[in-house]
């Protein structure tokens, strides 16, 4: 799990996972950033563009993110040099890599 312990959604997730009983491998991904190769993989695994995993943030206009003439590698480029830029929380697991923005979401990355 990438994790961001300042965030409400993030924070809820380890807990939500603990009641059945599976112990989250939690990574703070503002002290260990993914790098742009991890970064990739996650995306790639869980089928959606690099923009769907940026956070929508005044940061991404100001690197001229929002524009789409913005390449898919700059994107990632851009969220492993500073991983603040990366939505959160993301849950990789036996069933799948995911957003878990809600919070629910959790349950499409593991096994039922």
């Amino acid at each position: 799990m990438y994790h961001n312990p300042g965030c409400g959604t993030s924070r809820r997730v380890p807990g939500m996972l603990r009641e059945r009983g599976i112990e989250p491998v939690v990574v703070e991904y503002l002290k260990t950033p993914p790098g742009a190769e991890a970064l990739a993989e996650l995306i790639r695994r869980m089928g959606i563009a690099p923009r769907d995993l940026r956070r929508k943030e005044a940061a991404h206009a100001a690197l001229g993110l929002d524009r789409p003439d913005v390449t898919d590698a700059a994107v990632i480029a851009a969220m492993a040099a500073d991983p603040v830029l990366i939505e959160r929380p993301v849950v990789a697991g036996p069933a799948g890599v995911g957003l878990c923005r809600p919070a629910e979401r959790v349950w499409e990355a593991l096994p039922a």
